[in-house]
């Protein structure tokens, strides 16, 4: 039995839209010496999808990282996370999320199978992303906000470098948070 939720978002926000760069943010946390967190994120991202209010399984996703925007706020880490250590920039130069499908979960939290590739290779993953609003902005635009996160782990994707610490442990936790904050601009009619 299939149930269908309906969501309380308004239909004129149903239409085309492009992720925002300069309102958007595309971050990670990962654990560090397995005592602490680092941060970062990427500071390049473009998107666009389609939103359709009135019946969201028609709506799609589609965000573009360029991977050498990384930036962790450390010149030094930044460049090995560059290297074929770690993301192999050079060789795949984007990562990329694809829905698959768009579910209404309740009136505000949307969840978004699709598939990420990072270094080439392509796993599925679900985010549940939850509608912040919208609003028209003082130019006029027609703005929707969405924010969502999974947790996966990068041995999946080939991104498996460590070194081991001398207490037990290794530098690099496995599991790494991805964080979407996302402000889309409706595209003209």
């Amino acid at each position: 039995m299939t149930t269908t939720t309906t969501t309380h978002i308004a239909p004129e926000l149903t239409g085309e839209y492009s992720l925002d760069p300069a309102h958007s943010r595309v971050g990670f946390v990962a654990r560090h010496a397995m005592v602490t967190k680092v941060r970062g994120s990427f500071n390049e991202v473009s998107g666009t999808g389609y939103f359709d209010a009135a019946d969201p399984s028609r709506s799609k996703l589609e965000v573009v990282i360029e991977a050498a925007s990384i930036d962790t706020r450390n010149g030094d880490r930044d460049a090995h996370l560059r290297s074929n250590e770690f993301f192999d920039m050079e060789t795949y130069p984007q990562i990329r999320f694809v829905s698959t499908a768009v579910e209404a979960v309740d009136e505000t939290t949307f969840r978004v199978p699709g598939d990420l590739t990072i270094k080439g290779v392509t796993k599925p993953v679900t985010i549940d992303f939850e509608y912040t609003g919208a609003a028209v902005d003082p130019f006029g635009n027609q703005r929707i906000g969405l924010e969502g996160s999974v947790t996966v782990n990068r041995k999946d994707w080939g991104v498996s470098w460590n070194a081991p610490l001398e207490a037990g442990g290794v530098l690099v936790g496995e599991k790494v948070v991805l964080e979407f904050e996302v402000s889309a601009i409706k595209n003209p009619s």
